[in-house]
């Protein structure tokens, strides 16, 4: 808790000033979470001090929101670019991205407790904290204004990925909310854009990308593998199946499904619980692709 705090104030995301008598003070809560390895141990343990957004006014306390992610889609193909061209790919985690976004409107929140300077006092927010509604328009906003600033052209199709083009040579990369993914064909290029992101923002070098949207990624001479075995490892033993049977094919050949069969009704939370499992791991078995499109027709 006071390593977030820390970071806020390093960013000069807030100051302490009389409670406003014409505005609206919002509530602060914090949230702790368990950080995990791609092998399921611990990484470390998060606190995150949250904005209680909920209470927000829209035209008031906020106007736009939207603010775009990047799609496995577009990552597939990138890693299928950087694998064709024999290129290696590299994370970049920005600490506390969404205190870096910066507001355009009037918000007072209240202090954190346990950690109060004083009576009568409250925040008022000049940098976004995690909760506001339009934190991570504000920090895309940010981000992509910097990577503009620096040469990049934002893609038409995909507005998470940016492309440089400098004396023959390419840089790419792609923005998921706190994560960077860069690569590009000439290694001077790629230090000198880390060395670039690391004097504006507060961030970790993560070496070699291993792990990113839930896929696990092994980079080699030979090319790039991915696979989700601990997520799906994780669904067999969120829905009891961690002992059950392997088969060659995902579905029997032939097989006919009835919405009423004479079997008991299924729980239908559960059922859509699983089916956004199962569709979340054919971004890398696209062989459980047919079966999963029929199962999700009795949603």
């Amino acid at each position: 808790m006071k390593k977030e705090l820390a970071m806020i104030d390093k960013n000069q995301t807030w100051m302490l000033v009389d409670t406003p008598t014409q505005k609206k003070v919002i509530g602060v809560k914090w949230i702790f979470k368990t950080k995990l390895n791609v092998d399921g141990k611990i990484n470390k343990h998060k606190a995150r001090l949250v904005v209680k957004g909920y209470s927000q006014e829209a035209g008031i306390d906020f106007t736009e929101t939207f603010a775009p992610v990047s799609r496995h889609e577009t990552m597939k193909l990138l890693l299928a670019l950087v694998a064709q061209n024999d290129w290696y790919t590299f994370q970049l985690d920005v600490k506390s991205a969404f205190l870096n976004g910066v507001l355009n409107e009037e918000i007072y929140v209240e202090q954190p407790a346990g950690f109060e300077n004083s009576t009568n006092k409250v925040y008022l927010l000049k940098k976004a904290l995690y909760g506001l509604k339009q934190a991570p328009r504000a920090w895309y906003s940010r981000l992509g204004n910097h990577l503009l600033s620096l040469g990049f052209n934002r893609s038409m199709n995909g507005v998470t990925l940016y492309v440089k083009h400098a004396d023959g040579y390419k840089l790419i990369v792609s923005v998921y909310v706190d994560d960077l993914l860069i690569t590009g064909d000439k290694e001077q290029l790629v230090e000198e854009f880390k060395t670039n992101m690391k004097d504006m923002f507060e961030m970790n070098e993560l070496g070699l990308l291993i792990y990113f949207l839930g896929m696990e990624v092994t980079q080699s001479d030979q090319g790039y593998f991915l696979c989700q075995k601990c997520f799906s490892l994780k669904t067999l033993d969120n829905f009891a199946m961690s002992k059950c049977k392997r088969v060659i094919t995902p579905m029997i050949q032939g097989q006919k499904l009835m919405k009423e069969d004479g079997s008991p009704k299924a729980d239908g939370k559960v059922y859509r619980s699983l089916i956004g499992s199962v569709l979340y791991l054919t971004a890398t078995r696209p062989d459980i692709q047919f079966a999963v499109n029929y199962l999700s027709r009795f949603m």
